[in-house]
């Protein structure tokens, strides 16, 4: 049972794609239905199978039961688990808002959402490199549609970006892998990592060369610098419930990278390849993004520049290494994921309710029911600007903590302090235009308490990702000791390898 738990991720929401694309002709609201009850599933398993990888050894599927190295394998380790049980959350509230409304505005919303969903879990699932490639392209290729759901110019602009930075950095992905198998006649990443340990003098050119390339693949999906410019576009043109599930995306690369960094690189001659490189370019990210925040001139423009800023925040964090960076990297990641989420869901409620200015920085507009509005912006404002006591501050808190063995500790110190301060700032600039420059909607005194009824049903997934926050702080304790688990394990790379491998791995 146990076993066969790490093939069901990948497989509920391919099922449940598939089952509504074969039912396309039903109504939105058995759509709807059989969406939620495929995340409400997805979830369950995500829940039992971390629970599992913590308390026991790691889960590795072997598909038609051919092993390692010479099969395709699925791997559930803590790392890929604790990123299976995020994505499952984010997408199951980022779904419950497109059941307001937004997911009639295209045809197949729910089938490409349950796709995306599919190519994201078997990306953090895998245990083969070309396989990895290939559920990159899947979640690509959901996103591609999903990017242009709702049509228009704006859309349609930035989809067509999106598209061929992405074909690009595909390209480069196979050129990797083609090199890469080239050398080592294998893909499996438990292989690779052993065969990459024992690289010759004459090999370790090309071998260096595959990795600074996966790098830059990774790099260019997580938004890091100077690959960022295609986010800010693609995700403020998005439609919200897709701009909140494509806050995953970028994480998607902080987790290649990770692994890049700790599974194939961990260990032997090409054990430094990231080290001159991911610190100065995840510093050099949190300074642009916030520069992006400050001028930015709409909110669901700013949010986007607020995922580049996480981004780079989550990237020192890993670049800072050892348990305690590593640690607070993935105490951070479910925290910017949650907030950035519901940032983009309640800037699609602001927007619909200022009549006369959208989400553009606009004084003087009429904002309907806006203290409960303006009460939600205040509280995520205090989220993803590291606020005490929110899960913002513990994880840059942690982070900072991460810094102090570091011989770049005052440029850490400088860039996120500095980032936080100017992002607060920021936001509070953008509140004050949004809320307090604002005059009351017209809304009759019949119409106020349906009015209010519609707003709380729209606003629940908003409060359910802010509560998915509480809860990292409440349970700051525990969370920590999964994360400090999960980063002890990844330093551990022959716990991976023996999993995979057996005992061809020692």
């Amino acid at each position: 049972m146990t076993t066969h738990l790490v093939i069901a991720p990948i497989l509920l929401p391919l099922l449940s794609g598939i089952l509504l694309l074969l039912l396309r002709r039903i109504t939105v609201r058995w759509q709807r239905g059989l969406g939620l009850l495929a995340l409400l599933a997805q979830v369950s398993v995500a829940v039992i199978l971390l629970q599992h990888v913590l308390d026991g050894p790691l889960q590795v599927y072997a598909l038609g039961n051919w092993q390692a190295p010479f099969g395709i394998v699925l791997v559930a380790d803590p790392l890929a688990a604790w990123m299976v049980l995020i994505t499952a959350l984010l997408g199951l509230f980022a779904l419950l808002y497109a059941c307001q409304g937004a997911d009639r505005a295209g045809r197949h919303f729910h089938v490409l959402f349950q796709l995306q969903l599919f190519g994201l879990q078997g990306a953090f699932l895998t245990g083969d490199l070309f396989n990895l490639f290939v559920f990159f392209e899947i979640l690509l290729l959901a996103s591609y549609g999903l990017l242009l759901h709702g049509s228009g110019p704006q859309r349609t602009r930035a989809g067509l970006h999106f598209v061929v930075i992405n074909l690009a950095g595909s390209t480069l992905f196979l050129f990797a892998v083609g090199t890469l198998y080239g050398v080592f006649g294998t893909l499996n990443m438990a292989d690779l990592a052993v065969q990459i340990r024992q690289v010759t003098p004459e090999q370790i050119g090309l071998v260096r060369l595959a990795g600074l390339l996966l790098f830059g693949v990774f790099a260019l999906k997580a938004a890091l610098v100077p690959l960022h410019l295609w986010l800010p576009a693609a995700y403020s043109a998005a439609t919200a419930p897709v701009a909140a599930l494509f806050v995953i995306m970028t994480k998607v690369g902080a987790y290649g990278i990770l692994r890049l960094d700790t599974l194939l690189y961990g260990q032997g001659a090409a054990a430094d390849l990231l080290d001159a490189w991911l610190l100065p370019l995840a510093l050099t990210t949190l300074v642009l993004g916030t520069l992006g925040v400050m001028a930015s001139t709409a909110l669901r423009r700013q949010i986007a520049w607020l995922v580049v800023l996480s981004v780079g925040s989550l990237l020192t964090a890993f670049a800072l290494g050892g348990v305690n960076g590593i640690a607070a990297g993935l105490y951070y990641l479910p925290h910017t994921c949650f907030a950035g989420g519901a940032f983009f869901l309640l800037a699609d409620s602001i927007a619909r309710r200022r009549v006369d200015a959208g989400d553009r920085f606009a004084p003087n507009g009429v904002l309907v029911d806006r203290r409960l509005l303006g009460g939600l912006f205040f509280i995520l404002a205090l989220l993803v600007a590291g606020l005490p006591p929110l899960s913002g501050f513990v994880g840059k808190f942690l982070i900072l903590r991460a810094a102090l063995d570091s011989p770049a500790i005052a440029w850490v110190l400088a860039i996120v302090l500095g980032g936080g301060l100017l992002t607060i700032i920021a936001l509070a600039r953008s509140g004050s235009v949004l809320f307090y420059r604002s005059v009351p909607g017209d809304n009759p005194a019949e119409k106020r308490s349906q009015a209010a009824r519609r707003l709380s049903t729209e606003l629940l997934p908003v409060g359910g990702l802010v509560l998915l926050c509480l809860v990292l702080v409440i349970g700051a304790g525990p969370v920590d000791a999964v994360t400090r688990t999960i980063a002890e394990q990844l330093l551990q790379p022959e716990i991976y390898i023996r999993a995979v491998l057996g005992g061809s791995g020692t």
